[in-house]
C-alpha cells in the first residue's frame, strides 16, 4: 500500500501538481498512523491476553490454597469444640453427688487439654505475591482488599491461640503440681501402650481434683476462652474465607 502511495507521489511531483500532492502525503501519513495505532491496539491486545493468563493463574493457585485452609479451619473448629465440651463435662462432674469413674475422668483429661489449638493457613502463594508485588495483577479491587486483610487477620487468630494455649497450660500444671497422676490419665486412656509405658500396678486416684475450686476456676476460664476463640475468632475468619472463595469463584474464568 505504502509502495502505491509512493509511485503516485512521484508522479504527482513530476507533474508539479502540488495541491494533490499534499493531499496524497496527508493520506499516506494519515495511512501509517492507523498503522501504528492498529499495531499498538495488537499489542495491547497480546499484553491483556498474557496478563489475563497470570491473573488465571494465580486466581486458580489461590483457590487451591483457601480450599485447603478451609478444611484445616473446620477441622481446627471441630477440636476446639471437643475441647470445650469436654472441659464442660469436667464441670458438670464436679456438681454430681455421683462418683465418676477413674476412667471417665482421664479420658474427659485428655478431650480438653491434650490437644493445641493452632490456624495453619496454606499461604504461600499469597505470601509470594504480596512479598513480589504481583498481588496487583489481581483486577478485582474486593478480591485484594480481602486477601490483604486475611494475611493480617493471622496475627490476631494467633494471639488468640496463645491465649488459649496459657489457659490450657495453666490446667495440666495445676493438676500436675497439685500431686495429680498424669500416669493415670495415661493408663486408663490406653495411652501409656501407645507411648511403650507400662500400666502401674496401683494407680493413683484424681477424682478428689473435682472438689477443687482452683481446678474449677482454672477450667472455667479455659472454657471461656475457648468459646471466644471460635465465636469471636474462627466463625467471622471461615466467613471471611467463604467470602473469599466465593469471590475467586467469580473471577475464574469456567
Amino acid at each position: 500500500m505504502l509502495k502505491f502511495f509512493r509511485k503516485i507521489r512521484k508522479r504527482l511531483i513530476v507533474e508539479k501538481k502540488v495541491s494533490s500532492y499534499l493531499l496524497y502525503a496527508i493520506g499516506e501519513i494519515i495511512l501509517v498512523v492507523i498503522g501504528i495505532l492498529i499495531a499498538l491496539a495488537i499489542n495491547n491486545t497480546n499484553e491483556d491476553s498474557i496478563k489475563n493468563k497470570k491473573e488465571q493463574a494465580y486466581l486458580l493457585g489461590l483457590k487451591d490454597e483457601f480450599e485447603t485452609s478451609k478444611i484445616k479451619l473446620e477441622e481446627l473448629i471441630r477440636v476446639n469444640k471437643v475441647s470445650y465440651e469436654a472441659a464442660k463435662s469436667i464441670v458438670h462432674l464436679m456438681d454430681t453427688e455421683e462418683t465418676p469413674s477413674e476412667k471417665l475422668m482421664s479420658q474427659l483429661f485428655v478431650d480438653a487439654f491434650a490437644f493445641d489449638i493452632f490456624f495453619n493457613p496454606n499461604n504461600s502463594l499469597l505470601n509470594e505475591m504480596i512479598n513480589s508485588g504481583s498481588l496487583k495483577d489481581v483486577s478485582n479491587d474486593s478480591l485484594r482488599i480481602r486477601l490483604t486483610n486475611w494475611i493480617a487477620t493471622m496475627d490476631d487468630i494467633a494471639n488468640q491461640e496463645k491465649s488459649l494455649a496459657e489457659q490450657r497450660i495453666n490446667n495440666v500444671d495445676w493438676f500436675r503440681m497439685q500431686g495429680y497422676s498424669i500416669r493415670t490419665v495415661l493408663d486408663n486412656t490406653g495411652m501409656s501402650s501407645q507411648l511403650g509405658i507400662r500400666k502401674e500396678k496401683e494407680s493413683i486416684s484424681n477424682l478428689s481434683a473435682l472438689n477443687s475450686i482452683a481446678f474449677e476456676n482454672n477450667i472455667l476460664l479455659f472454657i471461656i476462652t475457648s468459646l471466644s476463640t471460635e465465636t469471636e475468632h474462627y466463625d467471622p475468619l471461615m466467613k471471611h474465607l467463604d467470602d473469599i472463595l466465593l469471590l475467586l469463584d467469580k473471577e475464574i474464568e469456567k
